[in-house]
């Protein structure tokens, strides 16, 4: 399969990535980034995008390719509905709407986050907006589209945050030991990016995953 990661700086984009390259179903890996990550591996190439709304440079690299997991993602503290909206929906909207143009008979997988609002109309802003971008990539016409809503994420293989989760992470490493037998509480970056490769070789009926 060839595959485009986006997001492959972040935590789950890491993961996702490294199940990617140890995967022997995955024959190219096409990461669309800002900045590189400066890994090398033959599978990979990776292609720099300064704006994620602005994709022309990256249009004739996206052709052909069997799946997008989409892990790019911000947090919600601090902003507007207004600049998360922006981030969140119509980045992400963005980018499917461009990949599937250029590589049709695709899968489309996305990481949103648990208690994702499908009905777009409770209290929570971060939720609302989450449930409108996913049901927009459900209705625009992917060989198949998942929806990826983990609770806690337990990086795996040496993945790393860079930001102030990592605190988080370390703190919460022991009690990962014990959270991992309840699905519905957590599960680890490995994980996620198995599953994704999973759903890109054969259609699944269940679209969302996760509450």
């Amino acid at each position: 399969m060839k595959v485009v990661i986006t997001g492959s700086s972040g935590m789950v984009g890491q993961g996702v990535l490294q199940e990617c390259i140890e995967s022997d179903a995955v024959k190219e890996i096409l990461l669309v980034n800002r900045i590189s990550i400066k890994l090398s591996n033959p599978k990979i190439k990776e292609v720099l995008v300064e704006n994620f709304f602005e994709l022309d440079t990256a249009q004739t690299d996206l052709q052909g390719y069997d799946a997008c997991y989409f892990c790019i993602g911000t947090s919600v503290l601090g902003k507007t509905e207004e600049v998360y909206s922006r981030i969140t929906y119509e980045l992400t909207v963005n980018f499917a709407e461009v990949f599937i143009s250029h590589s049709p008979n695709s899968v489309f997988c996305y990481v949103t986050g648990q208690g994702t609002d499908s009905t777009e109309k409770g209290k929570g802003m971060w939720a609302r907006v989450k449930g409108k971008t996913e049901n927009t990539i459900l209705n625009m016409g992917f060989k198949a589209a998942y929806m990826f809503r983990p609770n806690y994420i337990q990086p795996m293989k040496g993945v790393k945050s860079k930001t102030w989760y990592s605190l988080i992470f370390t703190f919460f490493s022991p009690i990962y030991l014990v959270l991992k037998h309840f699905l519905s509480l957590a599960t680890n970056s490995e994980n996620i990016g198995l599953a994704m490769i999973k759903l890109t070789e054969g259609k699944h009926p269940v679209t969302v995953f996760g509450k």
